[in-house]
């Protein structure tokens, strides 16, 4: 019986949590997550997914504000685990937990190392136009995601997919690399490999400023970065001095000299914007301040809108 303890936080790693517990030959110790916090708009205390999860599974569950130090690091090291699994956890390990397992601490990290090294992967695949990504497992080091890795797998990136989607799909991708992994690794049958530094790029968490649209960039790039940031943490942009936010476009192919960000086509059910290599951008879904999200028929519905009328940028 191989004793693991799991660190986890969002629903990301629930799929992965699930599949240990219903193996045999594996007992999961504990789970370590972050804190409950508050969420919503009546900021209720909300247990995270992992921790929500292994209740189900009647599985003890330790939540440290921070790892190094704590009464949980001493809990950790009193288990003695053969092996500890990262995915999408949210804090760094100290190395006297690093050195801990018999079989080290591997982490699933949701790119196709050394590409993305990051708390923001899959957000970064999509704004980029990738055509793929995938999943690697690596072992854990005290620096962020570097560590010599044991498994990929890889999925395509489909043009309608956007960051919910891939989240999904690569949380199972996930799970069943690490099924198929583990028996390798407890038979010492896996040969680490180093990454590759010169290849290595990084995907940080996304900023507030990010999140504006800039008209002046290309309409795929404005395509990308929509379904890039949805459904978190979305993009916006401003009009008549308000926020406004999209949560769906499309391309739209032409040859208008009209201004980014400019209006340059207005009917009953379609609104489309100037994007800065001269194609547009289809408004399909969007939220304007203070209101619901909603089609764009309905929001020309209740509009005044006018072909030459410009959405406006602040921070780009």
């Amino acid at each position: 019986m191989k004793k693991i303890i799991f660190m986890g936080t969002p629903q990301f790693s629930v799929p992965i949590l699930e599949a240990l517990c219903e193996q045999t030959g594996i007992e999961v110790q504990c789970v370590v997550t972050q804190p409950d916090r508050k969420v919503g708009r009546k900021r209720v205390l909300t247990a995270p997914p992992v921790k929500q999860c292994a209740e189900r599974f009647g599985i003890n569950v330790l939540q440290p504000e921070t790892i190094r130090g704590s009464e949980e690091l001493d809990i950790m090291k009193e288990l003695a685990p053969d092996l500890i699994i990262t995915a999408a956890f949210g804090q760094f390990l100290p190395k006297e937990l690093l050195d801990l397992p018999t079989y080290g601490a591997i982490n699933i990290h949701a790119s196709l190392l050394p590409k993305y090294r990051g708390a923001a992967p899959i957000h970064y695949a999509i704004k980029n136009g990738d055509e793929k990504t995938g999943v690697t497992i690596m072992y854990m080091t005290p620096k962020m995601d570097a560590g010599d890795m044991l498994a990929k797998r890889e999925m395509t990136i489909q043009d309608q997919h956007d960051t919910g989607d891939l989240f999904e799909a690569l949380s199972l991708l996930g799970r069943d690399l690490l099924i198929d992994t583990l028996p390798k690794l407890f038979n010492n049958e896996l040969t680490p490999v180093p990454q590759d530094e010169s290849q290595v790029t990084y995907a940080p968490m996304i900023s507030s400023e990010e999140e504006e649209i800039d008209w002046t960039e290309s309409a795929r790039a404005i395509y990308n970065k929509v379904r890039a940031f949805r459904p978190f943490p979305s993009t916006h942009t401003f009009f008549q001095g308000e926020r406004f936010k999209l949560w769906e476009v499309a391309e739209v192919a032409g040859n208008t000299a009209a201004s980014p960000g400019e209006i340059i086509h207005v009917s009953p059910d379609e609104l489309h914007v100037a994007a800065g290599d001269g194609n547009g951008i289809a408004l399909i879904r969007v939220q304007p301040a203070g209101k619901s999200k909603m089609s764009i028929t309905s929001y020309l519905q209740g509009a005044t809108i006018e072909e030459g009328m410009q959405f406006e940028q602040v921070n780009c």
